[in-house]
């Protein structure tokens, strides 16, 4: 339900948010700090929300927001389907991660 432009454009509408390449695929990161990757290819988002964030998303429908299968998906690492998603819990999951990743000690 959201495309990969609206994507994009959501997660720089926040303040000091920027778009940097990471490994071949866009970065969002605030203070250089990544909160989302956006996964064109598998029009996916990747977002780093907490393990209890995470557990939050993924209870409202698996399908659309579940764990990136590997060790940064036990820490909260967390694959949004964007053919699935709709657009207002895109941005609150992107709030979160964006001010997760704010609050985390440098």
């Amino acid at each position: 339900m959201v495309d990969l432009e609206t994507a994009r454009q959501i997660a720089l509408s926040f303040p000091r948010s920027e778009e940097k390449d990471h490994f071949g695929m866009p970065s969002f990161r605030v203070n250089n700090k990544i909160f989302a990757t956006l996964w064109v290819r598998e029009n996916r988002m990747m977002v780093k929300l907490s393990p209890i964030d995470q557990s939050v998303f993924n209870s409202f429908d698996p399908t659309v927001f579940y764990p990136v299968p590997n060790k940064w998906g036990l820490k909260g690492a967390t694959f949004i389907e964007l053919s699935k998603v709709r657009r207002d819990m895109l941005e609150d999951a992107l709030s979160l991660a964006r001010e997760a990743v704010i609050a985390r000690k440098k």
